[in-house]
């Protein structure tokens, strides 16, 4: 070797590969609709369903969901709340939701997984903005401070009358009926009205199904929306 050789500095490279893929943009999945439609038993069949593919799937709840949240939904649902009135209870739920979106669901889109929830900001929408008479400008304001950009890709609204909600709800919980429970038919007509409503208005969102089948049929068109909209055997993540 030359002494021009030995004085030479030797550049060393790092291998040349391809570059690690980002995760797939994780995809966020609610559910809504009257008391005893069935959220919690769809939201369980599909991510359960989700997981089966392989997919990192989350199931999570509103009120709750975290820890933060979990407390105000005691206050919530144990009618604690309800003498404020239904401003009061949307400045809970829209704080519940923060702490929510903040412990879990963000960490879970931004990881990849699917998140599949029992209810969600359209909630507020129907439940204190529509019955409790509230103005659509203040819930608009609560979403944009708590929700921000994370909305939800696919809403399934379950839909059956009122009688039927909650004669199923009655079988259920009892004499452990909750706040929004215990109120009276004429308020859970005017509720599932009000979702049926927002499913005709926001049709690229929302897919009203029928959930007056037994649970097995009411999964299956449940698993044709996510199919059709979302796409979740297609490994790049995309929807359709």
């Amino acid at each position: 070797m030359s002494a021009r050789s030995r004085g030479r500095i030797a550049q060393v490279h790092p291998p040349v590969g391809p570059e690690p893929h980002a995760p797939a943009p994780g995809r966020f999945i609610t559910f809504e609709g009257g008391e005893g439609a069935g959220k919690s038993t769809q939201v369980r069949r599909l991510r359960d369903r989700l997981a089966g593919m392989g997919l990192d799937a989350l199931m999570t709840r509103e009120p709750g969901g975290s820890t933060g949240a979990e407390i105000v939904r005691h206050l919530i649902l144990s009618g604690a709340a309800k003498p404020l009135g239904p401003l009061a209870e949307a400045a809970l739920f829209a704080a519940a939701r923060a702490d929510h979106l903040d412990a879990t669901i963000r960490p879970a889109l931004s990881r990849g997984a699917w998140v599949v929830c029992d209810r969600f900001a359209d909630s507020t929408r129907v439940y204190q903005g529509v019955l409790g008479d509230l103005d659509l400008r203040l819930i608009e304001a609560l979403e944009a401070v708590t929700v921000g950009d994370t909305r939800p890709d696919l809403t399934l609204v379950l839909d059956l009358p009122a009688e039927e909600g909650l004669t199923r709800a009655a079988a259920r919980s009892g004499a452990g009926a909750d706040r929004f429970e215990r109120e009276g038919l004429s308020f859970h007509r005017r509720l599932r009205d009000a979702f049926r409503e927002l499913a005709e208005r926001e049709p690229e969102r929302c897919v009203l199904i029928d959930a007056r089948a037994d649970a097995d049929t009411v999964a299956e068109a449940v698993w044709n929306a996510v199919e059709a909209r979302l796409r979740p055997g297609r490994t790049d993540g995309a929807a359709s």
